[in-house]
């Protein structure tokens, strides 16, 4: 029986490691996936975009940055490009991009504990807040938490 578990323990912390290994590398460094899984009115869209544009502002500034929007909800992404633009960036959707540098910047809006949770994500930033579900809708949206804010640091940069 000793001989079987010294037989066994070496493939078993193998497949152990092998597991936390997966764990550490799941998904590639990058942008999140532009999607809206939560249901806003256009006004709430509206009132999230522009303070989360106001949020970005201080980490990516506007004047000279170029913003190349992904996604293409219906009812966030025409109010994410109409603060952007208000804000002083310029932006570009899916045509092709020549001899522009461009931050690229996607977005994702989910429903979390009784509101919505909201991201804006760039290679250089990420911006979280929570926002309230009672205030989406007709009358708008309601920051309900602090920003979370998570800088990236490019490699080869310091």
């Amino acid at each position: 029986m000793v001989k079987l578990f010294s037989l066994l323990r070496g493939p078993v912390a193998l497949f152990c490691l092998v597991l936390l290994a997966a764990c550490q590398t799941m998904g590639e460094p990058g942008l999140i996936r532009s999607e809206v899984s939560a249901e806003l009115s256009a006004e709430a869209a509206s009132l999230i975009s522009t303070d989360m544009v106001g949020q970005l502002a201080e980490y990516v500034g506007p004047g000279n940055t170029t913003i190349e929007l992904r996604g293409n909800d219906a009812v966030f992404s025409p109010a994410l490009e109409a603060s952007l633009r208000e804000e002083g960036y310029a932006v570009v959707t899916d045509q092709g991009i020549d001899d522009v540098a461009v931050e690229p910047l996607a977005y994702a809006i989910d429903p979390f504990e009784g509101g919505v949770l909201v991201r804006i994500s760039t290679l250089k930033v990420e911006l979280t807040r929570m926002y309230a579900h009672d205030t989406i809708g007709a009358t708008g949206a309601v920051p309900l938490s602090p920003l979370s804010v998570m800088q990236r640091v490019l490699a080869g940069t310091s």
